[in-house]
């Protein structure tokens, strides 16, 4: 290759991090089956828009309440043994969920659980009064079951997610750090093609045991994967004594714009704009496709993300990301709205795969502004920071979608969704404009030598 030659794969040349990038692609494949399975199980039991939101509201309690430690426990420990540990519980909470599925015939119904049933179709029927309460169906002792187990992983994952993410700069040169972004981002986004797709297919020819057995199997090779990987440079770490600040990545964020600005722009977008909690929905009664339709429904957006991620690896750097992620932003408000409209099943997979391709820049382009302007001993806490804004808008949009269509139908929540994407674009263009001027990605350059160990 000759000098000054842009290596596609530089990170992809580093052992450490190939093993890791196969681990993460194996265990989030795992995790996006099972959120199809999952998704389509609770749905078909409980025959509810509302159940579907609350999976995100079961997801979303944990990561408000624990990221920020999290980020802590990043910043003290072993990223490596961190994630290890977490992975291998989630895998575990996974074999319990195909335990309690297989066999929820003979759970006894007991009074706690008819309790819990009573308490989630109460909630159902608060925002899904224009539905026949007979047509509600929360009667299986399972139920309240599954949705503690999805809590407990929840917790699990949550705990292990900001080590993953501030693991990666630890595994390469400081010059391939863009380059790894943009391989993760396209590990996640083809995971997210081949795991609901295979979540579809396995609940419409094996059920939904095959799909939690998939993720735990995933979700432990993770965890033995990661006992091979070895730091390219060694992590800074707090100094002993009191605990790390868990608020100084929160205080970085703040006075860093360029980070502030698109994680803020990725926030209300993703809240907004959000429409996966409600692909079930338009799978059943829309598009009149099954699950092995959902799946693909699930899939498209991450088809059009690696497109995209294709691109950027192999293209010259945009000569100014920030106001490219705003462009992108706003088409995938557009492709939302195109998406909420459609009643064909061609088109609406066409709109997904837009969002996808447009989703993609923005992603690339904010975790690689959070991972290069960040000194490796804030590094957890600023992801964590990071991963509460996103994280938080991930969930709360799937409880958002889940309501509205419960109050005002799939159609308007999925397209007025989208409206509201473009407007947030507008907001924060004119009141943040240094996401405007951020330079070519890999000109940026680490701030380890202005901030001490510790924040």
């Amino acid at each position: 290759m000759s000098a000054g030659r842009r290596d596609p794969y530089a990170a992809m040349r580093h052992p450490g991090y190939s093993r890791y990038l196969v681990g993460f692609f194996l265990s989030n494949t795992g995790r996006q089956a099972m959120s199809v399975a999952i998704a389509w199980q609770i749905y078909r039991w409980t025959n509810s828009a509302t159940a579907l939101g609350l999976v995100g509201l079961v997801n979303v309690i944990p990561l408000i309440a624990l990221v920020l430690p999290a980020g802590v426990l990043a910043d003290r420990l072993d990223r490596r043994r961190l994630v290890a540990w977490t992975m291998g519980a989630s895998g575990l909470f996974s074999l319990a969920l195909l335990l309690v599925s297989r066999y929820h015939a003979a759970l006894p119904d007991l009074a706690p659980l008819r309790g819990a049933n009573s308490l989630l179709r109460s909630i159902a029927l608060v925002f899904e009064h224009h539905t026949d309460p007979a047509a509600l169906h929360f009667t299986d002792p399972a139920l309240p079951v599954i949705f503690a187990l999805l809590f407990l992983q929840s917790i699990a994952r949550v705990l292990g997610n900001p080590a993953r993410a501030a693991l990666v700069p630890l595994l390469v040169p400081t010059s391939a750090v863009s380059n790894a972004v943009t391989w993760s981002a396209s590990a996640f986004e083809l995971s997210t093609v081949i795991g609901p797709a295979l979540g579809g297919f396995l609940v419409a020819g094996a059920g939904f045991d095959a799909v939690y057995l998939i993720d735990f199997i995933a979700a432990v090779a993770f965890a033995l994967l990661l006992r091979g990987v070895q730091h390219h440079a060694a992590p800074r770490r707090t100094a002993a004594g009191p605990e790390p600040d868990m608020f100084a990545g929160v205080r970085f964020i703040w006075q860093r714009q360029p980070i502030l600005a698109a994680i803020s722009l990725d926030l209300f977008a993703v809240l907004l704009g959000g429409a996966v909690a409600l692909l079930p929905i338009y799978a059943d009664r829309i598009l009149h496709v099954g699950p092995a339709g959902l799946g693909w429904l699930r899939a498209a957006p991450a088809l059009g993300a690696i497109t995209m991620a294709f691109l950027v690896t192999h293209l010259p750097p945009a000569k100014r990301p920030g106001l490219g992620m705003l462009w992108s932003v706003a088409g995938f408000g557009a492709a939302i709205v195109l998406f909420g409209l459609s009643t064909h099943f061609w088109l609406s997979l066409l709109a997904l795969y837009l969002s996808g391709v447009c989703d993609n820049f923005s992603v690339v382009v904010r975790h690689t502004l959070v991972q290069l302007m960040t000194p490796d001993a804030l590094r957890g806490r600023v992801t964590a920071f990071n991963q509460l804004f996103i994280g938080s808008s991930n969930e709360i949009s799937e409880l958002r979608a889940g309501l509205a269509a419960a109050l005002f139908g799939p159609v308007a929540a999925a397209a007025g969704g989208g409206v509201g994407t473009i407007l947030v674009v507008v907001v924060v263009t004119l009141a943040l404009p240094a996401l405007r001027t951020v330079p070519p990605l890999p000109t940026l350059k680490s701030e380890d030598e202005k901030v001490a160990p510790g924040g």
